[in-house]
Formats: structure tokens, sequence, C-alpha cells
């Protein structure tokens, strides 16, 4: 998976083929989205979100497909993940306080394409080690 931060584009490759391509919204100046090299490490089917004070406090329940991030330098635990978003639709702008953003259907497909692969019956899974899809997110 590429996030293209300058671009507010998702390409995820199968390969050589173009698997899916969409707009997205990652983190706004002040609360940025990391760049690098990082792995799918912890997924949920849905889960609430909440941070930020004053004015940027968010409450967020049932964020769906849920796909937390990491690397050496920043573990999953940080809150990083692609996500499905109900609370709006402005995506190729910047928007959230550090996630990728993503329109739900296509949280969704790639939720059940990525690695680590949620058990039948179950709604997560964590993986200790970096064997999840890739991701790459730049500038």
């Amino acid at each position: 998976i590429e996030v293209d931060l300058s671009e507010q584009r998702l390409k995820a490759w199968e390969g050589g083929s173009l698997f899916l391509e969409t707009p997205v919204s990652s983190g706004l100046p002040w609360t940025p989205t990391p760049t690098g090299e990082f792995t799918i490490q912890y997924k949920s089917r849905a889960q609430k979100m909440e941070g930020g004070s004053g004015s940027y406090y968010y409450y967020l329940p049932n964020v769906p497909y849920v796909m937390f991030f990491g690397n050496s330098s920043i573990p999953w635990s940080r809150g990083y993940s692609l996500h499905g978003t109900y609370w709006h639709t402005s995506f190729g702008t910047q928007r959230s306080h550090g996630c990728v953003n993503l329109p739900t259907p296509i949280a969704e497909r790639l939720y059940y394409w990525t690695s680590p692969q949620v058990p039948e019956g179950k709604g997560y899974i964590r993986s200790d080690d970096s064997s999840g899809t890739r991701i790459s997110i730049h500038q």
C-alpha cells in the first residue's frame, strides 16, 4: 500500500497490478500522518476512537475497518491507522488527527485484502512481527 500525502491518495498494489486507488484524508499540519515504511500490525473490525483536547477533541464510536500500522520507531499502539470514515466525505484534503481516513467501502475492501487476516468469527487480530501488509507513506 502506498499513501502519497502530497496528493492525498492511496494506491494498493498486488504485485505490479493496481488493486485499487482512492482519495484519502490524512493528518492536519498540527497532527501529521507519519511518513516512512510500516506494516499492518493490528486490525479491528470496529472500535471507538477518541482524543485531542478542547476544540480538537473527538469521540468516534464504531470506527469501521481499522488497520493499525507501525514500525520499529512508531509502534502500532501510538494509534496511527487506515480506517473507514462515516463522519465526513472530504476525501482528497487533510482532515484527520494523523490517521489515514478512507471511504468506508474502500476500507472494507482493504481490511479483507490485507494481512494479517482476521480469523473467521473474530473481530480483531494482532501480529507481533512485521509480516503484515507493507505500507509506504511519503510526501
